[in-house]
């Protein structure tokens, strides 16, 4: 099979899925994932090898665009409306769901600490490329503006991977017994979100002032080309200096939309057209790296212990919003928005095999089973609940 006609079958194929599930009022994400895994699992073997060697890239391309468009959806009177709850909730469910995991993987799995604890903070990040979209669509009809609900959830999801991708991998170093400093690890999380969002002003600052003097003589189409490969950039440059690019990538967006707010407008409706065809590749990849089989090899002790910690990270998002201006129905609802993973967990499932951690192939089921049953879960609740719990404020 060629190149070609694969990104063909998954473009076409992730649209239809994606109209068929918006004609049966479930969300057309959820549609995407699910023929991403009927093709995983029926031509997988055909698929050429070429698609895995792009897919990072493509991945990376959809979340920067995702990521700009939430920047650029965030205003400073915003952040400051949502104050102590957004910071809350970009750590409190993230650590007391990882907490709770590594427990329940020490003693019912039979797992040593460390091993315990980097599977536990590889399924406790939430997935911005889940949660994102539907914030914005949410944001968009006008619901939870009054208290600013869906930008709470949007402000914390993208900082709650910094903290379980970082614990991640300080507990995977230790596993794999490289001398990893736990000390130095742990400070390492506040300086990488700070690096992030320097970063990131720093790009948006130099952007503003070049959009600016070019505004007539730069089409908006070229200009949104410019921003994209700029964030790519900065996520390169991020990588590098391990600090939280897809963080740096949001507050592009923020900053432009602080100092140049037309031009913000302008590059978010073109992001918008963008966005339909990379959310199609996003999910259906994310979909096609979803091995059944070996999901369903973790079997009930893996959902039973997954379900708990998400009982646990319901917990962490209720105390954050505790003393806030978030009534019970809205508090109800960020529990529901915080449950999806996805993109993390399909990034690093196979990551400890890969370095040779003797339980490598049941962190990989317990990394797709965590999607089969959260995505979905979470996708449905936003669906369902969102304009239920969620006031319309026009």
């Amino acid at each position: 099979m060629s190149l070609n006609l694969i990104l063909a079958i998954i473009i076409l194929g992730g649209w239809l899925f994606s109209r068929l599930f918006k004609i049966i009022k479930l969300p057309n994400i959820l549609g995407m994932v699910i023929f991403g895994i009927i093709i995983g699992s029926t031509i997988g073997k055909l698929i050429p090898g070429t698609l895995w060697d792009i897919e990072p890239l493509l991945k990376s391309l959809a979340l920067i665009v995702i990521l700009l468009r939430a920047g650029l959806g965030l205003s400073k009177a915003t952040l400051q409306k949502a104050g102590r709850t957004a910071v809350l909730m970009t750590f409190v469910p993230c650590l007391l769901e990882g907490g709770a995991l590594t427990l329940l993987f020490y003693h019912f799995f039979v797992f040593d600490w460390y091993v315990a604890g980097l599977t536990a903070f590889m399924i406790a990040a939430v997935s911005p490329a889940v949660i994102v979209p539907s914030m914005l669509d949410l944001i968009e009809q006008g619901y939870g503006k009054k208290n600013e609900v869906p930008s709470i959830v949007l402000a914390g999801a993208s900082a709650d991977d910094v903290f379980a991708i970082t614990l991640f991998s300080v507990f995977l170093g230790l596993a794999a017994t490289a001398g990893v400093d736990i000390g130095r690890a742990l400070i390492s999380i506040p300086l990488s979100i700070a690096g992030g969002v320097i970063s990131g002003i720093v790009a948006g600052w130099l952007l503003v002032k070049y959009f600016r003097r070019r505004h007539q003589h730069v089409r908006a189409t070229e200009k949104t080309l410019v921003l994209i490969m700029v964030a790519v950039l900065l996520v390169q440059l991020g990588d590098k200096l391990h600090v939280a690019a897809l963080l740096g990538v949001m507050t592009v967006g923020f900053i432009l939309l602080e100092r140049a707010e037309y031009i913000a407008h302008e590059l978010a409706a073109k992001l918008k057209k963008v966005w339909i065809f990379a959310e199609i590749i996003l999910f259906v990849l994310i979909g096609m790296s979803v091995d059944v089989p070996t999901a369903l090899s973790a079997g009930l002790r893996g959902l039973m212990v997954i379900a708990i910690g998400l009982v646990f990270r319901s917990f962490g998002v209720f105390l954050s919003t505790l003393g806030s201006s978030l009534n019970l129905k809205e508090r109800i609802f960020c529990i529901i928005a915080y449950l999806p993973k996805a993109t993390v967990q399909a990034a690093l499932g196979s990551v400890a095999l890969q370095a040779g951690v003797a339980e490598g192939e049941i962190i990989l089921a317990l990394a797709v089973l965590s999607i089969i049953f959260t995505a979905p879960l979470g996708l449905i609740g936003i669906k369902v609940f969102g304009k239920r719990l969620l006031e319309l404020d026009l």
